[in-house]
């Protein structure tokens, strides 16, 4: 596991293929957050699958989905297979209401 970000209450971790945020995003965070995912995922393997969890995303953050939304567009641009997204229960529901379910491969609640 290699930590990639650690500052104004959210950190970022790689373990293995997986980016895994914990903490509040707030747009404080967002860029710095934003750059250190795009970092990484740029240096991996064309071809990679990688996935994003957001399941330890304290809030309800319109923040996060657009940091997501950065790596997804990244991923797309390095040619990385995004296989999974995790979202804590209310970034999913933000998620739903914003129709991103259409545009991401979200895991499905309880699976």
């Amino acid at each position: 596991m290699t930590r990639l970000l650690d500052s104004s209450g959210v950190s970022l971790e790689a373990d293995g293929c997986t980016l895994t945020v914990e903490g509040q995003v707030g747009f404080e965070a967002a860029s710095a957050l934003a750059e250190a995912g795009h970092s990484w995922l740029v240096d991996q393997p064309a071809g990679t699958a990688v996935a994003f969890d957001l399941s330890g995303v304290a809030d309800v953050s319109s923040a996060a989905l657009s940091v997501m939304l950065e790596w997804a567009r990244a991923a797309r641009a390095a040619d990385l297979e995004l296989q999974v997204v995790r979202l804590s229960p209310a970034l999913r529901r933000l998620a739903d209401l914003a129709g991103l379910e259409r545009l991401l491969p979200v895991e499905n609640a309880g699976a």
